[in-house]
């Protein structure tokens, strides 16, 4: 059975284990390796057991610590443009290109390009050979313009409520440049749901809603998302 769990998700931290049992990913690491080693030993596991960690692109709160994972033997798949952005070097750092898939243990792991402010950001599909399974993960990106079928499990950001933010830089809880800048570059609940509501959801099981705002989000994010697809929803 897979397993998604959330190590650390928001401005300060991005960082998720996945696996089949068999199969363990990390999705993106911004945070300290420390905090990841504890995760992993909470739950039985260790750095040893992570088979590759995907990396969407070159922000801090994704990559922060790749070099050090990738210096440890870890695997890190993730875009040319975040490789030189971030200054990414080894025999453990390996380019992906669009929609080029790559194979870890059997498992086909596919990467699209997204509109963000960080150069070649990517989003993910990770196909999984035996059960045929799709886990589908998009972050730190104001849209997604591709339909992929048949996903089992949707990890999307919702950082954001359009309203809650004009409401705050209209009092000045928050500069009008720094709500320019998430609108621009974060998926808001509102193009969540959209994104959402297009997808073939005829094999959807969940859906996690990742990267809140701890300002600018609302507290009936996971409602409106389970009306509409009618499955399991969390919130990382």
């Amino acid at each position: 059975m897979l397993a998604i769990k959330p190590i650390a998700s928001g401005s300060s931290g991005n960082c998720y284990y996945v696996s089949d049992g068999k199969t363990n990913l990390l999705l993106d690491c911004g945070i300290p390796v420390q905090k990841i080693k504890e995760f992993l030993w909470d739950n039985g596991k260790r750095l040893s057991d992570i088979d590759a960690c995907l990396v969407t692109h070159s922000h801090s709160d994704h990559v922060k610590s790749a070099q050090k994972l990738a210096d440890m033997g870890i695997e890190i798949i993730t875009s040319k443009g975040t490789i030189q952005s971030a200054g990414l070097f080894g025999n453990s750092i390996f380019e992906t290109c669009n929609r080029l898939g790559r194979i870890i243990k059997k498992n086909t792991i596919y990467s699209f390009r997204v509109v963000h402010d960080a150069p070649d950001t990517i989003s993910f599909l990770i196909i999984y050979e035996k059960t045929s399974e799709r886990v589908l993960y998009i972050t730190d990106t104001p849209f997604y313009e591709y339909q992929i079928g048949g996903i089992t499990h949707l990890m999307i950001e919702a950082n954001n409520d359009p309203s809650i933010i004009a409401q705050n830089a209209a009092e000045g809880k928050i500069s009008h440049e720094h709500a320019k800048r998430v609108v621009q570059n974060h998926m808001s609940i509102e193009t969540a749901l959209k994104t959402i509501s297009r997808m073939d959801r005829s094999r959807l099981k969940e859906i996690w809603l990742l990267h809140l705002s701890n300002d600018n989000a609302g507290d009936d994010f996971k409602r409106r998302v389970q009306e509409l697809a009618g499955c399991e929803v969390y919130v990382a």
